[in-house]
């Protein structure tokens, strides 16, 4: 795991993706993005895509990917839904059977504050749909992911992680549900995900990282009121961003391909990322990543709970 310290990246909060990847090219280059058609993963799949790199976009709407991308050359749209098991083995099964490997996966799409949902055993579905759902993909495909052996996974984690640490004695909020203590927990999960999947899999040449894209106004929001939004002081009345530190789509997407592509991060892999650069750990504050997110112990106990609970583990 590489120290968790700022690299002097030349790289900031107005960055785009297209910035981060002026001079490299990604042409020969197999991306997969989650959630590729909507918001970020839209601007990750497109720069990704102007870069070289061939993106395939599992998505649970399809024919809604297929709307989005029209016009974007080099993409391939296939059928995910994260949320359900059986979905995430099929869409694996098919892609392996391609016989290509996967040079970068990028764990993009998310659910975000949403209302109480169960999905498959009963679990809470923002930990089943952004982390347990992500865990199962990349450990399904783990063979075309360590094929060639310098392969980068990248899990979109949040500043939101902030708001909760993993609760280990009640994961599935069955203790009363609060929409974003869960949407914290997750977004903890994401992060503690690449630590873990970094220490597993570094010897393989495959390195992971974590990050927080920043603040951005996508679909993502689609579950908060308007005037939920309002109160949290991100828009007036009439929609206008207000606040000062949201990034456009094209920003907001910079940080997830400059750690899924940047030479700066050669030989480097288990770190928080943020407005494209290493995170400092910050244990209060807007900025920085939380200890307890980046903790190995954490990381490795999430791991094993997470193979349990899905029954899948490239590495048991």
């Amino acid at each position: 795991m590489t120290a968790q310290h700022k690299i002097g990246s030349g790289f900031g909060h107005d960055s785009t993706a297209d910035d981060v990847l002026a001079g490299i090219d990604l042409t020969g280059k197999l991306a997969v993005v989650t959630g590729g058609y909507s918001g970020l993963g839209l601007e990750t799949t497109k720069a990704l895509t102007k870069a070289g790199a061939h993106v395939v976009v599992p998505a649970r709407r399809p024919d809604a990917a297929r709307e989005a991308l029209a016009g974007v050359d080099g993409v391939e749209v296939d059928e995910l839904d994260l949320g359900d098991l059986e979905s995430v083995r099929a869409f694996a099964d098919r892609f392996l059977a391609s016989g290509r490997s996967i040079d970068l996966m990028i764990d993009n799409a998310a659910v975000m504050a949403s209302p109480e949902t169960r999905v498959g055993p009963g679990w809470e579905a923002q930990f089943a749909t952004n982390h347990l759902g992500h865990f199962a993909l990349v450990n399904r495909l783990w063979p075309a992911i360590a094929a060639d052996g310098a392969a980068r996974v990248v899990s979109v984690s949040s500043s939101a992680h902030r708001r909760s640490d993993i609760r280990w004695d009640d994961l599935e909020f069955r203790q009363g549900y609060d929409k974003w203590a869960a949407y914290g927990q997750a977004k903890t999960a994401n992060a503690l995900f690449a630590v873990q999947l970094d220490a597993l899999g570094k010897d393989s040449g495959v390195r992971a990282f974590t990050l927080h894209p920043g603040g951005i106004l996508t679909p993502l929001q689609r579950h908060l009121p308007r005037e939920e939004m309002v109160a949290l002081g991100w828009i007036d009345e009439d929609g206008n961003l207000l606040s000062p530190h949201f990034k456009s789509p094209e920003q907001g997407a910079a940080t997830q391909v400059w750690a899924a592509t940047s030479l700066q991060l050669a030989d480097e892999g288990g770190v928080f990322c943020e407005d494209c650069e290493i995170a400092e750990v910050s244990v209060d504050g807007p900025y920085g990543v939380r200890p307890y997110a980046i903790d190995p112990a954490s990381a490795a106990r999430l791991w094993t709970v997470s193979a349990e609970l899905t029954g899948v583990n490239a590495f048991g």
